[in-house]
């Protein structure tokens, strides 16, 4: 089942009327299927004429990708696999999550963005240029899905941790969007990639031959604005309802700003970014045993990302009783200029205003050791990107001033991180609570196996989507963002937990998901911002039970097809009469 309707019928397309096999169809080529199934598809002989099992399937598909011996040849080989062959892909993603998911998304995404003018091989979003302005809507009636749920798009001015890739950032939208249906069951047919092409202030790009946006500077922030005015009212007209996900815009708070209370949208960067790491704080803050009040947080990197965490965490604290002011001044910012401050000289951007620190007696601090040391934290956040940044030293008097200190690099991709899960752990004396935005592996210290929390965003947006999907929000309220981060905090295991885990087992990504869509929907209800008014009647277990039941399950597909045809049995499909 999709997201929020039963799934497509194939009887609502007479096989006649069906297209061959190609590109957007490659759900047809499985080898999985009937000869019967295969004739009714029009794919047969199109594909080798054994029946193949699930198993050999994947055995085959894994003994491929073993030969790959470059990261991003081992996704390009899943990209032609999801465009092929969707529900295998998806199949092998949900038994293989944590050996798939960073080839999908980060951080092998970042190569492929670097790369994606030179490694393109075929469609797989849709591409908006500022030329279109004034023709938005004709563009989008392109879009071979008569069903949109979910679009994530970005301007890829400021991709991960690699800055203005124009065009090449469709990768992040791609990726993203095959996560939403991996770790949350929103069907893949009713999701949409979106690049917008408002030119680039990469000059690099400009005198790449192979660059496949437009040669011109980036339109001005006025520009741009007007021309997301016509795309939203042209997406929410052509699919209402649709649930529109910001992804790596350089500037992200004047369009979630101007759009949250219209439309139903959020921003992951700073929303998405600041539930999960969010989750990680709380439980985390439990496990040091030292009150809210008590925590002095330092965050290296003052841009969007950490502003966005930063006001999360300041939330947090408030429901733990401290005042919005006691609990803003427990936080100290550092950008590439030093400790952030209201006296430092320069003009701040406007969302580092908020954390600028006034009590500094004058005092410029400009670097993040001497910040560590005026402060003292207890907790060290890293959203810079400048890797290596959290080094020996820090991480030494890190260990030093706490039992458990808690240590977040949180910058992608890995060679962006501020640090690894081993130099954290190696000095803090396997003392560190850590969880880090790119993937690294267990470590052995000490005759102990350590294993790194990743305050991956995947634990949060794919419930947020499915949430405000299923309840058909109206908007996705910063109360569904934090309740999205409380549900998460409390979706461990009781063996994750007596580990001393700050997430749950990647493995249970979709289990996860249910109970974060839970929260959602919970309190969309609670603030009177669902339309599918049937939910509120339900229990939680009832509501868990509805929310699985409506995410797609590549696994029942072949089943469906097979029930669908046997219902029309006996019948002509394509001019053959079948008796099965």
């Amino acid at each position: 089942m999709s997201a929020s309707h039963p799934q497509p019928s194939l009887k609502q397309v007479p096989p006649q009327h069906r297209p061959l096999a190609s590109i957007g169809n490659g759900t047809d080529f499985d080898t999985s299927h009937s000869h019967d199934v295969r004739r009714y598809l029009r794919t047969y002989g199109l594909i080798p004429p054994n029946t193949e099992s699930y198993e050999i399937q994947a055995k085959r598909c894994l003994s491929q990708l073993e030969l790959k011996t470059a990261p991003i040849e081992k996704y390009l080989y899943l990209s032609n696999l999801r465009n092929n062959n969707v529900h295998l892909f998806y199949r092998l993603v949900m038994d293989h999550m944590k050996d798939l998911t960073p080839l999908i998304y980060t951080p092998v995404v970042g190569e492929a963005c670097l790369k994606w003018s030179e490694i393109y091989q075929q469609p797989e979003g849709l591409y908006i240029s500022y030329a279109d302005r004034g023709n938005i809507a004709s563009v989008l009636q392109n879009w071979p899905q008569p069903k949109v749920e979910i679009t994530v798009v970005t301007d890829g001015s400021r991709i991960l941790g690699l800055g203005d890739l124009g065009i090449n950032g469709m990768g992040i939208p791609v990726g993203k969007l095959a996560l939403y249906t991996g770790c949350a069951g929103i069907h893949p047919d009713h999701t949409l990639p979106l690049t917008l092409d408002l030119g680039t202030n990469n000059k690099g790009l400009w005198e790449d031959p192979l660059y496949m946006g437009s040669r011109k500077e980036k339109v001005t922030p006025k520009e741009e604005q007007e021309f997301l005015d016509e795309l939203m009212a042209a997406l929410s007209e052509k699919w209402p309802g649709i649930v529109i996900q910001f992804e790596d815009f350089k500037n992200p708070f004047p369009a979630l700003a101007r759009y949250r209370d219209t439309f139903t949208c959020f921003n992951d960067d700073i929303q998405g970014t600041g539930s999960v790491v969010l989750a990680g704080v709380i439980n985390a803050v439990k496990r040091t045993g030292i009150p809210v009040k008590d925590q002095r947080a330092v965050f290296m990197g003052a841009g969007s990302a950490g502003v966005g965490v930063a006001k999360q965490i300041v939330e947090f604290f408030m429901k733990e009783g401290l005042t919005e002011d006691e609990a803003r001044r427990c936080f100290w910012l550092v950008d590439t200029k030093g400790l952030v401050t209201d006296d430092r000289g320069d003009k701040l951007a406007d969302h580092k205003v908020y954390f600028s620190r006034t009590d500094n007696e004058g005092r410029q601090i400009k670097t993040l050791s001497d910040v560590v040391e005026y402060v003292k934290p207890t907790i060290l956040m890293g959203l810079s990107t400048i890797g290596g940044i959290f080094d020996e030293h820090i991480l030494t008097r890190m260990g030093e001033m706490n039992k458990n200190p808690i240590i977040f690099p949180l910058s992608n991709p890995s060679s962006k991180s501020e640090c690894t899960f081993e130099e954290a752990m190696r000095h803090t004396g396997g003392r560190a609570l850590f969880a880090s935005g790119s993937p690294f592996p267990s470590l052995e210290y000490n005759g102990k196996t350590y294993c790194p929390g990743q305050g991956n965003n995947m634990y949060v947006f794919p419930g947020i989507g499915l949430g405000a999907i299923l309840s058909k929000a109206v908007n996705i309220t910063q109360e569904m963002i934090y309740a999205s981060a409380v549900s998460l905090s409390t979706s461990l295991a009781p063996e994750e937990v007596e580990q001393g885990w700050l997430y749950p087992e990647i493995s249970r990504i979709r289990d996860v998901s249910v109970i974060v869509a839970r929260g959602v929907i919970r309190t969309a209800q609670k603030q009177g911002l669902d339309r599918e008014l049937m939910l509120r009647d339900l229990s939680d277990a009832e509501l868990d039970r509805y929310i699985q039941s409506r995410m797609y399950d590549p696994k029942a597909q072949k089943e469906l097809v097979e029930q669908e045809l046997h219902a029309l049995s006996p019948k002509k499909v394509n001019g053959i009469a079948h008796h099965l």
